[in-house]
């Protein structure tokens, strides 16, 4: 190649990286907006998710206020010990883990069946009356939620026992054994209208010729939930159970200390993994042992997630996470 054809070469590649740089820059000034948009939740998962983070060391250290966290002395894994040495760590790591396990199953199927019902009257005008009724639940504060479970289960002028059982009133508040299910109601009716909307929201980008073409084949409701709604929907019901299982160690807080009142008498079916540090930390004030609950449940959802979605991986690589 002679030096002018390597010139002409050069001055070529010096163009097309002009016109590379100048494509960058209309690129970048006509996503600006959509850039300033995210700016507002980048920020917040920096500060909300990410800077927490280094409250980790806390976990591994025996935290003496004079000197500071970084100065404080390492105990290693001594903080993990008490949630295994403790009298009441089977209870607690057993309600954690059996609310969890069955509310997982019983939220997919009543979240898709709400959202399958929902799907059928979504061109009427009654479905904007159901939709924020349902929706709501998920808005009420613990707080608030502990007072309307007292309104209906107090001994004394709860509803329930002034009406169904008020010839033989209930001592709600001081049998253990009433609660597994008093939460799991609670729970349903809290959270089941929120997760029924993410499926709503997948139905409908559902293309409607594949039902029109199964209604002219003479398909029933039933058939074609069974054959086009319900497989098109398994790629979101495999990332929110995936999700799920993820938090599977973690537990609401406010569902299971506000709602009982926190009440001593029912600790064997309400005592979870956060609500013993919570009590913990009140009474030792301990934080380095708070934190290393908090890591111990981030650690095995972490690990569960990765061991659920390589299992799913190796099913169906399609609906995997990543």
């Amino acid at each position: 190649m002679s030096d002018r054809q390597k010139t002409g070469r050069s001055e070529f590649d010096d163009v097309l990286k002009n016109q590379e740089k100048l494509q960058r820059r209309e690129r970048l000034k006509a996503d600006l907006p959509l850039y300033l948009m995210m700016l507002p939740g980048i920020i917040y998962l920096i500060c909300n998710n990410y800077l927490p983070m280094f409250g980790i060391l806390l976990a591994f250290k025996r935290i003496n206020y004079s000197v500071g966290i970084l100065k404080s002395p390492w105990v290693k894994f001594q903080n993990f010990e008490y949630l295994f040495k403790t009298k009441d760590a089977f209870i607690m790591i057993r309600n954690t883990l059996a609310y969890n396990a069955v509310w997982i199953i019983m939220d997919l199927v009543i979240a898709v069946f709400i959202a399958l019902c929902m799907n059928e009257i979504a061109q009427r005008k009654i479905a904007k009356v159901i939709q924020p009724i349902i929706c709501f639940p998920s808005m009420v504060s613990a707080v608030i939620l502990s007072f309307l479970v007292y309104a209906f289960l107090s001994q004394s002028y709860g509803y329930l026992n002034t009406t169904v059982f008020k010839d033989n009133p209930v001592a709600w508040y001081t049998t253990a054994s009433y609660w597994p299910f008093i939460l799991t109601i609670v729970h349903i009716w809290q959270g089941a209208g929120q997760s029924s909307v993410i499926y709503m929201a997948s139905i409908g980008g559902i293309d409607k010729s594949l039902y029109e073409s199964a209604r002219i084949d003479g398909a029933t409701k039933f058939e074609q939930i069974k054959y086009i709604t319900l497989p098109l929907l398994k790629p979101m019901i495999t990332m929110m159970m995936l999700l799920s299982i993820g938090r599977i160690f973690n537990s609401d807080f406010g569902l299971f200390y506000q709602v009982p009142l926190g009440n001593g008498m029912l600790y064997e079916t309400t005592q979870t993994i956060d609500t013993f540090v919570y009590r913990a930390l009140m009474i030792s004030n301990n934080v380095g042992q708070s934190s290393a609950a908090s890591v111990f449940q981030a650690v095995i959802g972490f690990a569960l997630v990765m061991i659920s979605n390589m299992l799913v991986r190796k099913i169906n690589p399609e609906n995997s996470l990543f």
